[in-house]
């Protein structure tokens, strides 16, 4: 792999997307360069020895022997960092309980102990085979559902019955409109964990600078997040950490926080040089994960398959450490009502600890658990009532005006249009399907609604420079999903000039403005308006200095093409404006954040829950072979609200491969434990889809419009969640089983025909 040098401490910005087709030739001829190509000229090389057991007492730590291996600069332990005045070795989003290295205990298979360095990869490789660790074992608990019961052991002390993160959402009177219901039924749906799987893994450099300031190269989706951690960790204020974000090779939640910059850092720190990190595929499965979930459902419903009530309890597993699930477990917790309107709303959830991975956020974050569970028992309900399936939906989807289970009002429902574009096209299908003897085919669909991060905030910069090109200074993150050709598209359509002159700098906390994250289906909507606002404004600035250079006091002024122009017809182009009067450069400042009160809610979750609704229908046709199991979708079709459409190509296909995506989580992705070990921690074990195993037939409808006027919508995670249970009721209408456990695989396919056949 071709390596990129790089130097600590530059002030300039050093890397920007070049005109979109130049990009693309860069993708594909491997020039464009990922946090994994770039190494800081100096730098060593860390290995991170890790616990071989899921739960024990850490006794001891001999470093004595890696640290007189060959060429070896530092070793560092968790004792180190408590040894160290300036270093407060824990940090965590919701609750500070993770330490960069392991104190006193381990609670995971794969957690780190302690990390090598040396001047070569493969010396400190070597070295830390030599590090001795003595861990007393301990009880482990793996599974969610039995962490919280008596007697189970706990990972941490503070935290009874391994909570961690308890909500409750209460609409109206559920359980009294359920003795009201005509049918009730009732089910439970399970979703296992799985690894995001990026291309690119995990992987950063630390530099410790002679002033005692601290920069980070790193692959991340959050740059600011990145450096509040660090901030947490280390005794500097933050205007001393700069973290510095190149393209990313896929994220999909999983680099969202800190996962291996901490230990970047406190090993550059031991051996007084810049230390590189690169994490190995094994490692990235033990970095971070998928939430398990135990989803308990019961839903009341009248003779016409209305929705009356609905009851719902979500366990979410944790793994060993908080992260995001105290906030993510309510957030789950809300959107397991589904996009439905429903009167009578009653939702709990728990998240609890366990020894496994630490989970977080995971392309449509903590929606596919709860999206697999009521989708699911709405077909199981239809099925009962004898209503088709797109039917019931249509009686029941959210429209306009309706009341959603927290109180909002909701706005911009296109479930309709979605759901019936849907089955219109599955509908007119002509394509050929061979079909064994065996096969049996059957048709599914299903809804996803999907809230955004609320409250969050964008911050954008748009500076013009003296040659007439334009750069975009933001800390959203490419990571494929196509934000920087969007982001400069669409600051050259509020400018008035062509987007081949926009550039997009990468993300820096020195030089680009904040910006919460690159997740949630936000980027398109939230740093956009931040871009165009900071466009308007700068097109002000510019309108100013015209006005000075041409003394006019009402200026009229028109943009079109990089020029700026007067009521009379003259007009002068941005490059000669800025020679003339002198400046080298203007710059305009944009924000976005929600109006306040967003987000707010009380201890029942009522309040103004989300700015944005992101919507979503899929369909499927599948063939189940009812010998072998064996589940094949024969044609897809994703169907999204997108609002203002910046990219129709681009949208498209974040809808079709988010099917894909979804067919993942539906037949094959797994993380599987034995007493605490992670059996399948490669891409050998691990199934992930191929294109062999995409639909012959995958298509998409995407509702927008072109109209400025008209709010993006984020798109990108909005066919990920209701895959899998439209695969799952596609199954149910081929053959009559009822899958209710995740992945669907041969082996629990043929176990649910079991159920119904005998």
């Amino acid at each position: 792999m071709a390596r990129e040098a790089v130097r600590p401490g530059a002030d300039a910005i050093t890397a920007r997307t070049r005109r979109d087709d130049l990009d693309r030739l860069d993708r594909l001829t491997g020039g464009y360069k990922f946090a994994v190509d770039r190494v800081v000229v100096g730098s060593a090389h860390a290995k991170v020895v890790r616990s071989h057991v899921p739960h024990g007492v850490l006794r001891a730590v001999d470093i004595s022997d890696a640290a007189a291996s060959p060429g070896v600069l530092a070793v560092v332990t968790g004792a180190d960092l408590l040894s160290d005045p300036l270093v407060s070795p824990y940090f965590g989003e919701s609750r500070r309980d993770q330490p960069v290295l392991a104190i006193d205990k381990v609670r995971y298979v794969g957690e780190p102990v302690a990390v090598v360095v040396a001047e070569a990869r493969a010396q400190a490789e070597e070295a830390a085979h030599l590090v001795d660790v003595e861990i007393d074992d301990l009880d482990a608990v793996l599974d969610h559902d039995q962490a919280g019961r008596p007697g189970a052991p706990r990972l941490h002390e503070e935290w009874p019955g391994n909570e961690c993160g308890t909500w409750e959402l209460r609409h109206g009177d559920a359980e009294a409109a359920l003795g009201d219901a005509f049918h009730v039924h009732e089910a439970t749906y399970v979703s296992p964990p799985a690894n995001h799987v990026a291309m690119e893994p995990h992987a950063a450099t630390a530099v410790w600078l002679p002033d005692g300031s601290l920069e980070v190269w790193t692959g991340t989706q959050a740059p600011y997040t990145v450096l509040n951690r660090l901030h947490q960790v280390f005794d500097l204020d933050r205007g001393r950490i700069r973290v510095r974000a190149d393209n990313l090779g896929g994220g999909f939640g999983g680099k969202l926080d800190l996962r291996l910059e901490g230990i970047c850092a406190v090993a550059a720190k031991a051996a007084g040089r810049p230390v590189r990190l690169e994490l190995t595929r094994d490692e990235v499965f033990m970095t971070g994960s998928k939430h398990a979930a135990t989803v308990r459902m019961k839903t009341g419903v009248d003779r016409q398959g209305r929705i009356l009530a609905r009851v719902i309890d979500v366990t979410w597993n944790a793994g060993a450490y908080a992260f995001s699930t105290p906030r993510g477990s309510r957030i789950g917790m809300i959107r397991a009502q589904g996009p439905y309107a429903i009167p009578h709303v009653l939702s709990r959830t728990t998240g609890r600890y366990t020894n496994t991975v630490p989970t977080g956020p995971f392309r449509g974050a903590m929606t596919g658990q709860v999206c697999w569970a009521h989708e699911r028992q709405l077909d199981e309900i239809a099925d009962h009532l004898g209503i088709d399936p797109v039917e019931i939906r249509r009686r029941n989807l959210l429209r306009d005006g309706d009341r959603f289970g927290t109180g909002d009002v909701m706005h911009g429902m296109r479930y309709h249009e979605l759901l019936d574009a849907t089955a219109r096209v599955l509908d007119e299908a002509s394509e050929p399907v061979d079909l064994r003897p065996s096969e049996r085919v059957g048709r599914g669909f299903a809804a996803v609604l999907k809230t955004t991060r609320t409250p969050s905030r964008s911050e954008a910069g748009v500076r013009l420079l003296q040659d007439g090109s334009v750069v975009v200074l933001t800390s959203s993150i490419e990571m494929g999903q196509g934000a920087n050709p969007t982001l400069a598209s669409m600051a050259a359509g509020a400018l008035g000039m062509s987007a081949d002159e926009v550039t997009v700098a990468a993300a820096d906390t020195a030089l680009t403005p904040f910006d919460s994250t690159t997740s949630s289906s936000r980027t398109t909507f939230a740093m956009g308006s931040a871009v165009e606002a900071a466009a308007a404004d700068l097109q002000r600035k510019i309108d100013e200095v015209a006005a000075k250079y041409w003394d006019l006091d009402a200026p009229g002024l028109r943009h079109l093409d990089g020029e700026v122009t007067r009521d009379d017809g003259v007009s002068i182009s941005y490059d000669e404006l800025l020679r003339a009067v002198g400046l080298a450069e203007l710059t305009g400042e944009g924000v976005y954040e929600p109006p306040p009160g967003a987000g707010e809610l009380d201890e029942h979750s009522q309040g103004n829950f989300s700015v944005h609704w992101h919507q979503g229908v899929v369909g499927v046709d599948v063939a189940v072979d009812v010998e072998t199991g064996r589940v094949r979708v024969l044609r897809s079709h994703g169907a999204t609200y997108a609002g203002r459409v910046v990219d129709d190509v681009r949208a498209r296909k974040q809808v079709e491969g988010g099917v894909v995506f979804g067919m993942g989580q539906a037949l094959m992705e797994d993380l599987l434990y034995d007493d605490g070990q992670l059996t399948n921690p490669n891409m050998s074990d691990y199934q992930i889809p191929s294109f062999l195993d995409a639909p012959p037939v995958v298509s998409s409808t995407v509702l927008g419009s072109q109209d400025r006027d008209e709010e993006p919508h984020g798109i990108g995670e909005s066919t990920v969640p209701p895959t899998a249970p439209a695969i799952g009721n596609a199954v149910q209408a081929a053959t009559g089983a009822r899958p209710r456990r995740l992945p669907m695989t041969p082996e629990r396919v043929l176990e649910a025909l079991g159920e119904v056949t005998g």
